[in-house]
């Protein structure tokens, strides 16, 4: 029986991950996106703290684990940058890896460039 139980668990969480999908697009800012409706706009700053992604002109918003990998992933993006206080004026590309649960994205991770 108890072969059977792990047996069982081991597949749904390889199932889980088979769900799984990559978002490439641009990083913007989740909120004020809501409040323009235009992300051409909303690059991400030190001081956004909820993140969405635009890909191929549909914008997925980040769950709390998400935003919290965004920002410091665009911490750690800044300080290689040579001058760390100059703001990006082309935003940023992300890839984000995770299951889409309707318009919102649970994060498993992300890259900035």
């Amino acid at each position: 029986m108890r072969s059977l139980l792990l047996a069982t668990a081991c597949v749904a969480v390889f199932a889980g991950l088979c769900l799984a999908e990559t978002f490439t697009g641009k990083l913007i800012d989740a909120s004020c996106n809501a409040q323009q409706q235009a992300s051409n706009s909303c690059n991400p700053t030190a001081s956004t703290t909820m993140y969405a992604i635009e890909v191929s002109g549909k914008v997925y918003k980040l769950d709390d684990t998400g935003n919290a990998k965004a920002a410091d992933a665009i911490k750690n993006q800044a300080n290689r940058e040579s001058n760390p206080g100059s703001a990006k004026k082309s935003g940023f590309t992300a890839s984000v890896h995770g299951t889409l649960q309707g318009e919102v994205i649970k994060v498993e991770s992300i890259e900035v460039r």
